[in-house]
């Protein structure tokens, strides 16, 4: 197998990197820039980076390759599959905020918030139709965990705890 090794770099090429190494708040970014410089500059082999950087040596080749082919372009992630969010900064921003307002107090007929509630009130007020499911995970996000309301019987009797067997 032929020994993927990165050439000596130009001065745009080193400072190109070197910005990238610096300058990401992506550790992954600085990760792959790493393997490039360990490759470009102290000519180490896929091992010996992958041992350093404690990533497999497929995973150092794979990033050698990528720089190669595309330049610190190539160090970036691609977009990846699946499908992109519906859920806006505006449509976070007031869900943040009507969460924290009890339901009567904005005219409702409800005094408790539920997931579904809330998915159909911000639809109202947004035009944004998301799942009740979506708006949990958005509140997760946030730290806002939804459970089910306890209710709590109780009597004005003295004797109700008697009676109730507790």
């Amino acid at each position: 197998m032929k020994r993927v090794q990165v050439p000596p770099l130009t001065g745009e090429q080193l400072a190109d990197l070197e910005e990238l190494y610096q300058k990401t708040t992506t550790p992954r970014y600085r990760t792959r820039a790493q393997m490039v410089l360990l490759s470009a500059e102290k000519q180490l082999k896929a091992e010996e980076i992958a041992e350093i950087t404690r990533e497999s040596r497929i995973t150092v080749l794979r990033w050698l390759k990528r720089y190669l082919a595309k330049g610190v372009e190539g160090l970036k992630d691609t977009t990846r599959p699946g499908r992109s969010t519906t859920v806006t900064e505006e449509y976070r921003a007031k869900l943040k905020e009507v969460v924290r307002r009890r339901p009567r107090s904005l005219g409702l007929d409800y005094s408790m918030w539920t997931l579904r509630r809330l998915a159909d009130y911000l639809a109202e007020e947004t035009g944004l139709r998301v799942s009740h499911e979506t708006v949990r995970r958005e509140l997760a996000k946030e730290g806002n965990v939804f459970s089910q309301p306890q209710h709590t019987i109780s009597s004005p009797d003295t004797e109700y705890k008697v009676k109730k067997g507790d």
